[in-house]
């Protein structure tokens, strides 16, 4: 379609091309009916001129110019003499509004730019009519072209180029069904960087032929088709570059009371491909000064691509408020086309706004945290350069809390100097509280563990803010618990968790039967799905009293015993995977410590350690993955440990292919004691084919009863296993079985839970 418009000296008419899908037609015969800017603007001149002279002979006090300035009717009477409208009628800037919507999702639906383009008749044109004097040297209006006030020809001699109907004559039936082939010719001529490959596959994905797949149409309905992939295609190499590509469209049908396809034709002429001549911004200066130029990484020489334009100033849209211009505007652009050099001069308006600080918090709404909390979410300080990246992770930090049903921030401008050449710029938080309640259920089942579920009531905002109370429970065939928990997430600072809890648990394993009071708090720097750190640490203190039997090998029966614990757990871990709960690069690194004492029977000190590493390679769709663990407890003999103290391997956690704790030192009965060192590891292909995926492992260990791990009879397991993958991560089930069986191991175990093994 044609505009007509201006180029930047506003001196030289030029034609605006914009390409569009359903209001190109309209526009363009819209265009046609405009006289062309520049005559209307001489003429206009002229007019004036004109004026001015016939006012100069009439003389101050004539009556001639005071009739010629006298309205023939007034504005008054004007008024009054217009009947009033009816009805719902859209006002002019309503249409043009429309009008420019529509355009713009023709525009975004091609992949196309609105462009201008100048062209050598024009520029001949324009150059010669600006070079004349409006006035002679007497005065008078210079003569009009006389073409200007020919009447203009009626509507239906317009050359709306209908579609090319081959075989169509006087007696063909429109509304027959036929089927159709489609094909376009004349791609191989395309010479640039977009290839014929990439504009088929852009035409097919949203072409009325390709999706009508050739099925049964009448003739109308196949030109309808023809006629807008017509205008598609030319957008399609519009937004490649070949603006004065052309595309003759046709239809061969079967010779009248014959059976066949009809063939729908596209036939393109390319044209050559334009590059980027000039490319100039109109921007106030910034800070730095080349903070525009080296967000934009088009330079002259490249071609113009739709798609280039497109994201180079969607690039400077995001780089400004990220560098200290929340309120940037990118307007928009304008490329002026030279149809001699096949280049075009780009130019692109820039309102920066004024470089700003963060300031205060404005909280609105039903607000969940004061100004101060918000603050302690902020990885920024009031006064730092305002950063748009930073205002997104502040919104994020928000969201993760749960507490919110909406939650948004934005920059406002206050015109507060905050020195620097700089302002403040307030965050408007709007808030509106969500459920502060939730429950959670989870259960698993595992061949030596038996059934286990665990659920749990949480307020999450009982003791503002986020202060949660926390009410649990685990019921199983082996297990069976009550706990509650505190919990102040983002204590003091962002990310930094306290917990307080105090649980009682049941514990009847082949190993021991344990009552157990724990009273435990913890300090931790933790990941979590949305935000997986590289460093993670925790430190704390545990209390617990514990009614234990096991068996005793000094008096070769199995006694209880009370064991009384005081203990200061620490870790730290390195995490360079992708993925919390489903890595597939990346390695894990977690070194843990706690130093213990032990009273009851005997007083004593010992000390347990265990250092886990895990590494992650992907293959396309398959992942390989490995996992180590070697722990040991110093200080004390393997029968002054409390039971529950000591290290066991086997289970769904540990060496698959064994029952539950059940690798290690055994006593009389077959049935494990523990020991004071360990070792694993594991090794697995996984397979993943959209939300499924299955998984061949082989896994290793042993317990061993001294303190340094001897690293022999190690044990292994193999087996294979599914994968359903979710949004909380996947599902498994595996089912492995050990190696070398020995007598009262399994032959098959099975275990279900949610998460990758490691």
């Amino acid at each position: 379609m044609a505009i007509l418009g201006r180029n930047s000296s506003d001196q030289i008419p030029s034609v605006s091309i914009a390409c569009g899908l359903r209001v190109a037609a309209c526009l363009a015969l819209a265009a046609a009916l405009c006289p062309p800017a520049a005559a209307q603007e001489q003429a206009s001149q002229a007019g004036q001129a004109g004026q001015a002279g016939q006012a100069g002979q009439a003389g101050d006090g004539g009556q001639a110019g005071d009739a010629a300035r006298k309205p023939i009717i007034t504005d008054e009477d004007f008024e009054k003499a217009i009947p009033p409208l009816e009805g719902n009628l859209e006002s002019i800037e309503e249409w043009e509004a429309e009008q420019e919507r529509l355009e713009e999702e023709a525009v975004r639906r091609a992949g196309a730019m609105p462009v201008r383009v100048q062209g050598a008749d024009e520029r001949e044109e324009a150059a010669r009519a600006a070079s004349l004097p409006m006035l002679d040297d007497m005065g008078e209006p210079i003569p009009l072209d006389s073409s200007l006030d020919q009447p203009l020809p009626p509507l239906s001699e317009f050359d709306l180029e209908p579609v090319d109907a081959r075989a169509l004559g006087e007696d063909t039936d429109l509304d027959r069904q036929l089927r159709y082939d489609w094909r376009i010719d004349g791609l191989d001529g395309l010479q640039g960087t977009v290839s014929e490959s990439e504009v088929r596959s852009r035409f097919r994905g949203i072409s009325a032929l390709d999706d009508g797949d050739g099925s049964s149409a009448t003739g109308t309905q196949l030109s309808s088709r023809l006629t807008a992939d017509r205008q598609l295609l030319a957008d399609i190499l519009s937004a490649a570059g070949h603006f004065d590509a052309e595309v003759d469209p046709a239809i061969e049908l079967p010779a009248p009371g014959q059976e066949g396809r009809a063939n729908a034709i596209l036939t393109v002429r390319p044209g050559p491909q334009y590059a980027f001549g000039t490319i100039a911004f109109d921007a106030p200066p910034v800070v730095p000064d080349n903070l525009i130029n080296r967000n934009f990484p088009l330079k002259p020489g490249d071609p113009i691509l739709a798609e280039d334009v497109l994201a180079a100033e969607a690039a400077i849209a995001v780089r400004l408020p990220r560098n200290g211009y929340p309120f940037a505007e990118v307007g928009q652009r304008d490329i002026l086309l030279d149809e001699e050099t096949r280049t075009g001069d780009y130019t692109l308006p820039i309102t920066p706004g004024p470089r700003s600080r963060f300031g205060d918090v404005i909280t609105q709404g039903d607000p969940v945290f004061d100004p101060e909390h918000i603050y302690v979410l902020a990885r920024f300080r009031k006064g730092d350069l305002y950063d748009a990246e930073k205002l997104d992770d502040l919104r994020d930090a928000l969201v993760a809390t749960s507490l919110f049903s909406v939650v948004a921030v934005e920059p406002g401008r206050t015109g507060r100097d905050a020195g620097d050449d700089t302002e403040f710029a307030d965050l408007i938080v709007r808030q509106s509280k969500g459920p502060q309640r939730s429950i959670s259920l989870s259960g698993g089942y595992s061949t030596g563990q038996g059934l286990r579920a665990e659920g749990s009531w949480t307020h999450r905002n009982l003791f503002p803010p986020e202060g949660a109370l926390i009410l649990s429970g685990v019921a199983g065939t082996q297990e069976q618990g009550l706990g509650a928990t505190f919990r102040r997430s983002n204590a003091g600072r962002r990310d930094r968790t306290v917990e307080l809890s105090l649980t009682a648990l049941h514990s009847n394993y082949d190993a021991y039967n344990a009552y157990t009071g724990r009273l435990a708090g913890r300090i931790s720097y933790d990941s979590t799905p949305i935000w997986q750190k590289k460093l993670t640490y925790s430190y704390g203190f545990e209390l617990l009293a514990s009614s234990e039997k096991s068996y005793v090998f000094a008096r070769q029966a199995r006694e209880r015993q009370t064991y009384y614990v005081a203990a200061l757990p620490g870790q730290v871990g390195f995490d360079t995977t992708n993925d919390l709960l489903d890595p597939v690069r990346g390695f894990r690194l977690n070194l843990k410590l706690s130093p213990e004492y032990s009273g009851g029977d005997q007083n004593l000190f010992y000390g347990r350690g265990m250092v886990e590493g895990s590494a992650y390679r992907s293959f396309g769709s398959f992942v390989l993955a490995g996992r180590v663990r070697v722990g040991s407890i110093i200080g004390a003999g393997r029968e002054d440990l409390a039971p529950s103290r000591r290290y066991y391997a086997g289970g769904g956690g540990s060496v698959r292919g064994f029952g539950y704790q059940e690798l290690g030192p055994k006593d009389p009965d077959n049935n494990p004691v523990g020991g004071r060192s360990v070792v694993e590891g594991a090794v697995e292909a996984r397979y993943r084919f959209g939300d499924y995926g299955v998984v061949a492992f082989v896994d290793a260990g042993q317990v061993y009863e001294s303190s340094t791990p001897g690293f022999d009879d190690i044990r292994f397991g193999v087996g294979i296993g599914g994968r359903f993958y979710t949004n909380f991560g996947p599902v498994r089930l595996d089912v492995a079985t050990p190696l070398g069986r020995k007598p009262g191991e399994s032959r098959v175990a099975v275990y279900v839970s949610i998460g990758q093994a490691f």
